[in-house]
């Protein structure tokens, strides 16, 4: 079977994705043919760019002769202006409300900067009907057609959700702008060139901090991202910046057909998307790897749900012997922060008759090179030693029990249909212990016991 990879430790948008289909090797003549074809004025400028050592394909689109721009620099500048005009606005006078129509105020979404910027109404007030005719119109393959209109569904149906208005009084100020349009028909037209069975991805990095946009200042991942990423694994890192974008989170949820770690597969092409920016320490590219993997086991996967899946895991260590203890405590937070799956500490006796610490950190394999950089980075030492095993993972899931002071979620893990081990999680009994004053041990055994009423009556 022939697959796609996805690496998200960066996160991903749209540009992000096309750089790396390019460097992967989709032709350029196809994009800039289709681009054309969408007759939406825009134009594509492709360049090869370094992000944190790592040589990569820069993709911007380009509309009207302005290039794109992460839309917190422009709405953090838009602020600044709009501040600057209130401030010569004569005490009597009264800021006008955004409206159109008969009056009535903007239905929820984000304005462009473009639209704003270029003053292109037209596009300002587009929904999910003049989008979707856009691509039905366009001269692609019914494949790409339906990728690509459920991409902006998906973008749609989020907004829709987050405001809880219908999906047609949605107007696509961000996403419905014409280098969204570009980013979403050329993602599906070149998903389709690749050729694959199917994509997978890691976990998603989404970032942190806040990001601004149409509605102000918002926590990262911005409403309707989240709500596009429901249902998929991501994790927050270092970085304090918005890595995942609606565009991008529309292109996981329609493409991906599963999440976890990097399949064993014989590689034959690999292709680095740039972001906008460079981060110090932290390669902003998505990775893209396409190659061959045996059928047979994706077959016996689907066959047995049951069985205990096999995963290929990264271990790091580092053993340290001249680190403040409370160093090596924060070490451990920030690797599991980045999205390890493990991190622990082990004493041992050093050279010299010194006592030391092993710490080890558990990651997918995906993640070695941040946590490498990372021991690098915050622990002293000057090695770290790194190897892949096997793992084997029985299947989980979580069910939700009540207790008197609220709910708490069951770890339910099954070996051959058969239920294997049940706990309760033990962030949701601490946080009912800390705010009811409740013993943590009478907490948890509540919550076993009314598991265990409701699965034998």
């Amino acid at each position: 079977m022939r697959i796609a990879y996805l690496d998200c430790v960066s996160g991903i948008s749209g540009d992000m994705f096309l750089g790396a289909l390019l460097d992967a090797g989709v032709p350029l003549d196809l994009f800039r043919e289709t681009v054309a074809a969408l007759n939406v004025g825009a134009t594509l400028d492709v360049s090869r760019v370094d992000r944190g050592g790592i040589a990569a394909t820069k993709l911007h689109v380009i509309v009207d002769g302005e290039p794109d721009m992460p839309r917190e620099e422009y709405w953090e500048r838009q602020h600044r202006e709009e501040l600057s005009r209130f401030e010569e606005v004569p005490a009597h006078a009264h800021p006008h409300e955004h409206t159109h129509g008969g009056g009535a105020r903007h239905a929820p979404g984000h304005s462009h900067p473009r639209e704003e910027q270029q003053g292109r109404g037209t596009s300002e007030h587009r929904k999910l009907s003049d989008v979707l005719r856009t691509i039905g119109t366009a001269p692609i393959s019914e494949k790409a057609k339906q990728s690509a209109s459920e991409m902006f569904i998906a973008l749609g149906t989020a907004e829709a959700r987050v405001h809880e208005v219908d999906v047609e009084q949605v107007h696509f100020h961000e996403v419905g702008t014409a280098d969204a349009i570009v980013d979403i028909v050329c993602a599906a037209v070149g998903a389709e060139a690749l050729a694959v069975d199917r994509f997978a991805c890691s976990s998603l990095n989404v970032g942190g901090g806040t990001v601004a946009c149409a509605h102000g200042v918002m926590p990262v991942p911005a409403p309707a991202t989240l709500e596009l990423l429901k249902s998929v694994p991501i994790y927050a890192g270092n970085v304090q910046t918005e890595l995942v974008t609606p565009t991008g989170a529309a292109i996981v949820k329609v493409l991906v057909s599963s999440f976890g770690p990097r399949p064993v597969m014989v590689l034959e092409k690999i292709g680095y998307g740039a972001g906008s920016r460079d981060f110090t320490g932290h390669p902003n590219v998505l990775r893209l790897t396409v190659g061959e993997t045996q059928e047979e086991s994706f077959k016996a996967n689907a066959s047995q749900p049951d069985a205990a899946a096999q995963e290929e895991i990264a271990i790091l260590e580092a053993n340290l012997d001249d680190l403040n203890p409370q160093l090596v405590g924060y070490i451990v937070d920030q690797a599991l922060a980045e999205g390890a799956l493990d991190v622990f500490t082990t004493a041992i006796q050093m050279k010299k008759n010194r006592p030391g610490t092993v710490l080890t950190i558990l990651a997918w394999p995906e993640q070695e090179e941040m946590m490498r950089t990372l021991l690098f980075r915050e622990s002293s030492t000057l090695g770290v030693r790194t190897r892949h095993e096997r793992r084997y993972a029985l299947p989980r899931r979580h069910v939700t029990v009540p207790t008197p002071w609220g709910d708490v979620r069951m770890k339910i893990g099954t070996l051959n249909g058969t239920v294997s081990h049940y706990a309760p999680e033990y962030d949701d009994c601490r946080r009912i212990a800390n705010e009811h004053h409740v013993p943590l041990k009478t907490v948890m055994q509540e919550a076993i016991r009314v598991y265990l009423d409701q699965t034998h009556g």
